[in-house]
């Protein structure tokens, strides 16, 4: 008897009667960009953890679209239609690596970095790491064009021009 009950475990086992999980490897996306995902067979519902991190669009049954919005780690989940968690992955946005270089200098306050984004010129891009006046300085401009955009869309396009 014990000899059956082993048999039907294992059967269980081979046969996958436990819920279906994707494993997968992490997710690297710069900030303000975006990256495909193929998604698993049976994808019912599409969500990440922390939008204020990352934004997903579902182009498709099989594709979706990573967004970075915003610096940090989250994860992309993906249920079935039985609410079984089949793909579980992790999204890191962090900074574009190429075009871009760091000034590091000391000055009457103590050292500093500056960021600057080149290509083909070089312009000052705020990251975090920068001290607060610094980046609060050049980040206005960044940080406000998602205002700026949403306002243009309920004017009906027409917006304010940026600092």
């Amino acid at each position: 008897m014990r000899r059956q009950f082993l048999s039907l475990v294992a059967l269980a086992a081979l046969t996958g009667m436990a819920a279906p999980s994707v494993a997968a490897d992490g997710l690297s996306v710069p900030i303000d960009q975006s990256a495909a995902v193929t998604l698993p067979i049976g994808a019912q519902n599409v969500m990440v953890g922390n939008p204020a991190v990352a934004d997903v669009n579902v182009l498709d049954q099989h594709t979706a679209v990573i967004l970075g919005r915003g610096y940090g780690v989250t994860n992309l989940l993906v249920i079935d239609a039985r609410g079984r968690t089949i793909m579980d992955r992790q999204i890191v946005v962090g900074a574009v690596d190429g075009g871009r270089i760091s000034v590091y200098r000391r000055d009457a306050n103590g050292p500093r970095v500056d960021n600057f984004t080149c290509s083909p010129r070089c312009e000052r891009t705020p990251m975090p790491g920068e001290s607060e006046i610094e980046y609060n300085r050049y980040a206005t401009g960044y940080t406000g064009y998602n205002g700026r955009a949403t306002e243009a869309r309920n004017s009906g396009g027409a917006a304010k021009p940026g600092p």
